[in-house]
């Protein structure tokens, strides 16, 4: 019987993603036939699906999406690239590093990866070409840093896992032996994904910067200015202090990530309508539209992909997976690698959420039993997925930057293949050294 479910299960939603459906329709079919199968009322189903979209931090999740949305919509995005510029000067490479920059400022209120893209990518890649850059090279490195979106916290996917990690408490015995957390709390992640972000942002500049010095791109024309730099940041006082308002609530516990969703939305009404009074009624219904959009497509992910994972759960499997692993290796190193390469073989293929959602029942086991520290899993986790933004097929980041460049996929894939590669080093010492995540929490007393 549980090698019938299994079979069934995998095969059908293997089969229709090669069909080309949908991942929300192939999990969900996938799911429903097995319970059919199992002979388990229906109605079952759509309880499990309900009950994955009742609780309260899911709320931060429509919050953030409309906080991003309103803050590109009211001048607040386009001040912070501004800003960045300004800091990158005439060095080799300056305004390229601006974009990463830009991404790590974006990506701390949008919690998105194609939507830092789409953002920082409108005004970043045409100012790159007009500066003597390569189409490709600017729309491979925009890409490649619009996966910050979803590191530097406020994290969408990171939400998620928070989400799918609640109730998940390892035995006893393993937290008595390795001294694990017994919870996954959404801001402790948050707190824990800052460092690994600048570890990202750090490498890709670093890369960036001997890439621009190879192919002679230069900085801005007019040099390096204090004036230009103060400047900036008086014009972008209020869109630099946003990051802080949302970040510094949620790092001093003086709200919930939840409710530090809601403030940046007042926040943003407030600057855009009457400090840079540029958001208008057609802009805030915009925003609306695109965040029913968004948040639609997330919660139908995350309606069956809850059930697939229940399914995986009941039958043992993630507890099979563990054991293999195990059996192979006990070295968290060699597990670390394996996890790693795993996820960035099924980031290529699917969808950030769909894959936290089903792999997190899966993968959970298998860090507890080597000691591995879950919020530290979660960063790591999250990080590598990133990789799958600039990597095809699925690469949601360079579709964005494609239609923006006006170039070929596979261009910008063949530019972005460097970047991901010092992401992914990035990612092995991230893992090795689980500091980088854990210090922080533990700094503000978590």
């Amino acid at each position: 019987m549980e090698s019938s479910v299994i079979l069934i299960l995998f095969g059908t939603f293997l089969l229709l993603l090669f069909l080309g459906s949908p991942i929300t329709v192939a999990l969900g079919v996938a799911s429903l036939i097995s319970f059919l199968y199992l002979d388990e009322n229906p109605i079952k189903f759509v309880q499990i699906a309900f009950t994955s979209v009742g609780s309260f931090p899911l709320m931060a999740l429509p919050a953030f999406i409309l906080a991003g949305a309103l803050m590109e919509a009211s001048g607040i995005s386009r001040r912070l690239i501004d800003v960045a510029e300004g800091f990158a000067g005439p060095f080799a490479g300056g305004i390229s590093a601006a974009t990463v920059l830009s991404c790590l400022f974006f990506g701390a209120i949008s919690g998105s990866g194609p939507a830092t893209t789409a953002a920082v990518g409108m005004l970043m890649i045409p100012a790159m070409v007009q500066r003597g850059y390569d189409k490709g090279y600017a729309s491979a490195i925009t890409a490649s840093s619009g996966g910050l979106g979803i590191v530097i916290p406020p994290s969408i996917p990171m939400v998620i896992f928070g989400i799918a990690g609640i109730g998940m408490i390892p035995p006893a015995a393993a937290i008595e032996k390795f001294g694990i957390f017994q919870t996954v709390s959404i801001s402790k992640l948050f707190i824990a994904g800052f460092i690994p972000a600048f570890v990202i942002a750090g490498s890709l500049m670093l890369l960036n910067y001997f890439l621009c010095r190879k192919h002679g791109y230069r900085g801005t024309s007019e040099g390096w200015s204090f004036a230009n730099i103060a400047d900036n940041i008086y014009k972008g006082f209020w869109s630099l202090m946003a990051p802080i308002v949302i970040l510094g609530g949620i790092y001093s516990g003086f709200f919930t990530p939840t409710e530090a969703a809601i403030v940046a939305i007042f926040y943003t009404f407030v600057i855009g309508l009457f400090v840079y009074r540029e958001l208008t009624w057609s802009k805030i219904m915009s925003s609306l539209e695109v965040t029913t959009w968004l948040t639609g497509r997330v919660l139908l992910i995350l309606f069956t992909a809850t059930v697939f994972g229940r399914l995986l759960v009941e039958h043992q499997i993630p507890a099979q997976i563990a054991e293999s692993m195990l059996s192979f290796s006990e070295n968290v190193y060699v597990i670390w690698t394996l996890i790693i390469l795993f996820l960035l073989f099924v980031g290529m293929f699917m969808e950030t959420l769909a894959t936290i959602l089903i792999l997190v029942p899966v993968m959970l086991p298998v860090a507890y039993s080597v000691g591995i520290d879950p919020v530290h899993f979660g960063v790591v986790m999250v990080c590598t997925l990133g990789v799958g933004f600039q990597t095809p097929p699925l690469g949601e980041n360079l579709f964005i930057a494609s239609g923006i460049s006006k170039i070929s996929i596979e261009e910008i894939s063949l530019r972005a293949l460097p970047f991901a590669a010092v992401n992914t080093a990035a990612i092995f010492v991230i893992a090795f050294f689980p500091e980088l995540s854990l210090w922080l929490p533990r700094f503000f007393g978590y």
